[in-house]
């Protein structure tokens, strides 16, 4: 075994023997009315035990489950392992839900606590309750504005611990009963699935789920006590509860939860991460935030910028693969770095960030070449919900741009079946969809193999590459096959497009939906004095039309004629994480777009 494994056969007891290994250290960073307030593991351990047993003292036994409504912040990791302290599972909501969503994920987890962030979230519960059999109670983390609500069934997290402590204080072997109470294989979270088609499914996830990708994470991406991670994405998505939650567990790297989503940019310069997790969304924009600072810098500037970028181009194709480049290489691109490309990394706050990883959904290769040449080692992973976000991963010395990397060493095995679907099997393999044993044959075979719905191929060097989901495969009126998300990587890479749909599934031509970035376009009209008054009139605007339809060639010259989109329309509307179109990782849902705009599609097939 690895002796830096924390001892544990349960979360709950991995997180206790963590407590009582780094008591004094810090484990978490919030900002409080300005200051970055620090919480040592000796106090995590404290709110989490006094959460789990307040739990306890409502009645809930081992097994039950819990949900958690709120955005990412210390509350949530409080809450938590408080609740897997004492057995509980615990099932994350999306706080951009509908009261309707959380209705069903309560019934459909049996939920016997709710514990909602402020009086926005309360009121979603209120609105479902009385339908909402298994329901004890509702705890309010944040209090503000309901000083006077008189309502049993409500209760603030405050009271809860208060509770708790009174409980332990009362029942003094308890909380080491429920401690042990739950075993590897039980089930220790749900983690619903977007529902893109139909109702969300729940994925169960074991503690043996969780342990295996938490204890096998590579060696060579090292974490420990000196590192600090930015916690922004939800908590209820794996890939933030892995490698933001349950990583830091593991090696005891500290978490910094942003203010709110919207202050990610200033909160990623204050926080400096040495480690750092996004989804393509947020690489993107950082690159198209340095790349129209350079456009407003002087000739010199820019010069100095793209000649910095062409040597560390040159110095990335060493160091992506764990090579040595030649001296003189090495002593210039360190000159430039220190005086050029520094100063462009101390902009978007990844001074100090000595590795970072990609995942969620599909990234341009040549993103991950532009974070290398500035000196952010950017690592292209894999995973899924139902593969607990473990899968494949790029490594130092093991990196090939295009690809997920290979499957992580010690969890799973990744092979191809005939149809080209990419299976794998494994410890990380969830143990199933909750009350669905239909779907859950349909998404495990007889001999283990999860069907992944990922299209792909294996190389000779065992790297694994994703072409595209099984059901987005176009199919053309003339029979050709094409994978959309080649082209949409490469629309995704410029400043000015946020998403793109393609479109064309028997049809003559493909076509495209983009949504544009609304920031950048909105600028571009402002110095080029085009004149605007809403979201749809910018995207009206000709000169954003030609600015797009520029895009959309420089993209199409990269592809055959077939594969070359020949229409595109601009999806007039501003999208956020509340709109139905996107996921909450900020991806369009394709089958979603397909049918709301199934009429501006149609215009670009009028005449066809």
């Amino acid at each position: 075994m690895n002796p830096s494994r924390l001892a544990g056969e349960t979360l709950g007891q991995k997180f206790w023997n963590a407590v009582g290994q780094r008591s004094n250290q810090v484990a978490l960073r919030q900002k409080l009315f300005g200051v970055w307030d620090e919480i040592t593991w000796s106090d995590y351990g404290a709110h989490a035990r006094r959460i789990g047993m307040g739990l306890a003292a409502l009645g809930l036994e081992p097994g039950t489950c819990v949900s958690i409504l709120a955005n990412t912040r210390r509350e949530w990791a409080y809450c938590d392992f408080g609740a897997l302290l004492v057995g509980l599972v615990v099932s994350g909501v999306y706080p951009t839900d509908s009261s309707e969503q959380l209705e069903f994920l309560c019934a459909d987890s049996r939920t016997e606590v709710l514990i909602v962030e402020d009086d926005e979230q309360l009121d979603k519960a209120l609105q479902v309750r009385e339908r909402l059999s298994a329901l004890k109670k509702i705890i309010v983390m944040d209090m503000e504005g309901l000083r006077d609500l008189s309502d049993p069934q409500i209760m603030s997290l405050q009271d809860l611990e208060a509770l708790g402590q009174l409980h332990d204080e009362r029942y003094p072997a308890l909380f080491e009963t429920r401690l042990h109470a739950r075993c590897a294989d039980d089930v220790a979270i749900l983690v619903y699935t977007s529902g893109t088609t139909g109702k969300p499914k729940g994925a169960m996830l074991s503690h043996r789920n969780l342990r295996a990708v938490m204890e096998n994470f590579p060696h060579q991406l090292a974490q420990g006590p000196g590192d600090d991670k930015m916690s922004f994405l939800p908590l209820c998505h794996i890939a933030e509860r892995m490698f933001g939650s349950m990583l830091s567990l593991e090696r005891g790297s500290r978490m910094n939860f942003v203010e709110n989503p919207d202050t990610v940019p200033e909160n990623v310069r204050e926080i400096s991460p040495t480690i750092m997790l996004g989804v393509p969304r947020v690489w993107e924009k950082f690159y198209s935030a340095i790349n129209l600072r350079m456009k407003e810098s002087t000739p010199i500037q820019q010069a100095a910028y793209r000649f910095a970028l062409s040597v560390g181009e040159r110095h990335a194709a060493y160091a992506m693969q764990a090579q040595q480049a030649p001296l003189a290489l090495r002593m210039l691109n360190a000159i430039l770095r220190y005086v050029v490309l520094g100063n462009v990394r101390r902009a978007i706050g990844l001074d100090r960030v000595r590795w970072a990883a990609t995942g969620a959904a599909p990234i341009s290769p040549d993103l991950i070449r532009w974070y290398w040449a500035l000196g952010v080692p950017l690592f292209e992973v894999w995973g899924m919900t139902e593969t607990t976000g473990g899968g494949a991963i790029n490594l130092p010395g093991a990196l090939k741009l295009g690809s997920i990397g290979k499957p992580q060493a010690g969890i799973n095995e990744i092979k191809i079946s005939e149809q080209g679907e990419i299976l794998t099997r494994g410890a990380n393999v969830f143990v199933g969809y909750l009350n669905l044993p239909e779907k859950t044959a349909e998404a495990i075979d007889a001999e283990g193999w999860l069907h992944t719905g990922d299209v792909g191929e294996i190389d000779a060097e065992g790297f694994v590459r994703i072409t595209d989901r099984m059901k987005d495969i176009i199919i053309t009126a003339g029979g050709k096959n094409i994978t959309p998300s080649e082209i949409e990587n490469e629309l995704k890479f410029s400043p000015y497009i946020t998403d793109a749909v393609v479109v064309g599934d028997r049809k003559p031509y493909l076509s495209l939906l983009v949504m544009i970035d609304h920031e950048n376009v909105e600028q571009y009209a402002q110095e080029r004095n085009i004149p605007f008054s809403d979201f749809a009139s910018l995207c009206r605007a000709d000169e954003v039309q030609a600015l797009i339809q520029a895009e959309v060639d420089r993209v199409n010259a990269k592809f055959a004629r077939v594969e070359q989109v020949k229409k595109f329309r601009l999806i007039e509307q501003k999208l956020t994480a509340e709109d139905e179109e996107l996921t909450p990782t900020m991806k369009l849902k394709r089958k979603l777009v397909h049918e709301k705009y199934k009429d501006l599609i149609g215009q670009m097939y009028a005449s066809a």
